[in-house]
């Protein structure tokens, strides 16, 4: 679906600003402006947009501390960059101002050499807010795997089970951790968001984002869902886009340091790379975090976090990721391995410890996550998108066609120095 099907059929970004329309005010808050998790509402469009940036006030949370240091410094230089002009994937022309109200942006921060040049926030997002990042998370999860790696604390050629052997009955048993860190497993698993069957739906039931219905009896949490995940085809065949592959990783990040995903986030990162802000995962009915969807940020340290990527792992001063994790992630995977996935919007492109790599001119690469989440990283003009998001289609093909020619047009704006 395009970004212009899905607008003539729902509310203009303006149309649904959370702030405008008011929901959760009163005290109580009037039964019209009410969103709920027990009642599933806070996924529908346009409460959503309120949604992504209040989930602590719908599921449980556990913490990502910052620490106790000061902010790292994001210096500014302020441009007005809202009139760059591009041409959507469909032919229409755009501005970068216009592809922010089309594709229902809560806020962007845009980081050029290193300065913060643009910073923009709407809806019910404010600077110092979280906003989840949905499968931003696995980005993030990956270079936490990328660091242990580098370290010889996980192999990526050992197979899963030598660090979870709980794994071993199901279609994880005889999968290797480098495919599960490149999504090249085979599994029965099914991940269509507007499949009300599919299986994501049980992981979202099983990881906390979605009520469990009174007759239902499957999993209740994470490690449950894991283990009963079926094989289906060959591992290292093919690229398949598959949460359950990323929380996997996360468990065996948890199993190799001995610590919980969101220990080993402000240990390792959050701390060391100045996070403004703390951040928090969800969490499952026995505390385990979404290492596939879970994490919630603000801007300013998603903002962060892509600088330090962009810089080959190195940001406030210090070496927080190995160089050789980034690069290695920067170089991409195998573009025939991604090829049969079919996303018509990434041409080319690649997945790699789980991260897309577009192999563009400019060797972007971007962590992505449903309802148009994102990170973009442009090495070759130096710049950084950050950019939370609540739009109405889950999928990215809704947003890519207008979001990454704007994308690639700045980055060219920003080269030539306009």
């Amino acid at each position: 679906m395009s970004v212009a099907t899905a607008s003539s059929q729902t509310s203009s970004a303006a149309e649904a600003d959370p702030e405008t329309v008011g929901w959760m005010r009163g005290f109580p808050p009037s039964p019209d402006r009410l969103i709920t998790f027990q009642n599933g509402s806070f996924r529908s469009f346009p409460e959503l947009r309120w949604a992504w940036s209040n989930i602590r006030q719908l599921v449980p949370t556990v913490n990502v501390w910052r620490g106790a240091g000061p902010a790292s410094p994001l210096p500014r230089a302020e441009q007005y960059i809202g009139a760059v002009a591009s041409i959507t994937m469909d032919g229409r022309p755009m501005t970068f101002a216009k592809m922010l109200e089309e594709t229902y942006t809560d806020g962007i921060a845009v980081l050029h050499r290193g300065k913060l040049i643009y910073e923009r926030y709407f809806g019910a997002l404010k600077p110092h807010k979280p906003h989840i990042g949905m499968s931003v998370t696995k980005s993030f999860t990956g270079v936490l795997a990328g660091i242990l790696v580098s370290e010889g604390k996980i192999d990526p050629q050992a197979p899963v089970t030598d660090y979870v052997p709980e794994l071993k009955a199901s279609g994880f048993g005889d999968a290797r951790v480098h495919e599960v860190m490149d999504m090249t497993t085979g599994l029965a698993y099914t991940e269509v968001y507007t499949d009300k069957n599919s299986d994501v739906w049980g992981l979202r039931r099983a990881n906390g984002m979605a009520p469990i219905p009174p007759d239902y009896e499957g999993p209740t949490n994470i490690f449950d869902f894991l283990v009963a995940q079926a094989k289906q085809g060959e591992h290292g065949k093919a690229f398949a886009y598959k949460t359950v592959n990323t929380d996997v990783l996360a468990w065996i990040c948890r199993r190799v340091s001995g610590l919980t995903l969101a220990e080993l986030l402000s240990e390792r990162i959050w701390q060391p790379m100045g996070a403004e802000e703390d951040a928090h995962y969800h969490v499952d009915r026995i505390g385990t975090e979404s290492g596939g969807g879970g994490l919630s940020t603000t801007l300013r340290d998603l903002a962060r976090f892509g600088e330090t990527m962009r810089n080959h792992g190195r940001f406030n001063g210090r070496q927080i990721v190995p160089s050789q994790v980034v690069e290695d992630i920067a170089c991409g995977g195998d573009p025939a391995k991604f090829a049969p996935a079919g996303y018509p919007t990434l041409p080319g492109a690649s997945y790699r410890n789980q991260w897309w790599v577009t192999h563009n001119e400019h060797g972007a690469y971007m962590a992505r996550g449903v309802y148009g989440q994102g990170i973009y990283i442009d090495p070759k003009a130096e710049m950084v998108i950050a950019r939370y998001a609540s739009h109405p289609v889950a999928g990215n093909a809704a947003n890519d066609p207008v979001t990454l020619p704007a994308y690639m047009a700045l980055a060219k704006a920003l080269m030539a120095g306009g």
